[in-house]
């Protein structure tokens, strides 16, 4: 068994969405590496940080990204296997790609009660100032809206049809 600390970089862009971990940004990888009957199985951690945007609203965002892994990488032989031992070493890039991007937030957000965009002006919500916005009038009943009554609100209404 052996255990290894690995500070490498990322040759590329990983990940696809909202947030990425970028080409260059730097990736702890702390594994352990056992041999065993089947090949040599690794088990780590990798630590780096992911940037992008909000998904609410579009603030720029960098989080830190913990990340387990475990794989086997099957000595050569008649088995077809997705990974293996090639002259006594392993390739540790698949499997911490694979697992750092299957870890990155889909609906990433810049804090967990953002409030997103006003959808009529695209611009931010500011705090909230405890009253809820008004709801957008229907065009067809705009008109109604500039209507004033012309008798007090505690005074009998006429029943219509009669």
């Amino acid at each position: 068994m052996r255990e290894t600390t690995l500070e490498i970089v990322a040759p590329a862009k990983w990940g696809e969405g909202l947030v990425s971990v970028a080409e260059g940004e730097r990736i702890f990888v702390d594994v352990r590496l056992e041999s065993v009957h089947e090949g040599i199985l690794a088990t780590g951690e990798a630590d780096t940080e992911y940037t992008g945007v909000c998904g609410r609203c579009l603030r720029d965002i960098a989080e830190p990204l913990k990340v387990e892994f475990q794989e086997l990488f099957a000595y050569p032989g008649v088995e077809a296997t997705d990974f293996e031992v090639q002259d006594d070493h392993v390739d540790l890039e698949t499997p911490v790609r694979d697992a750092i991007v299957l870890s990155l937030p889909f609906q990433p957000v810049c804090e967990p009660d953002c409030p997103g965009l006003d959808p009529a002006t695209g611009e931010r919500f500011t705090e909230s100032t405890g009253s809820e916005p008004a709801a957008p009038i229907d065009p067809r009943w705009a008109a109604l809206q500039d209507y004033t009554q012309d008798h007090d609100d505690d005074a009998p209404r006429p029943v219509p049809g009669s």
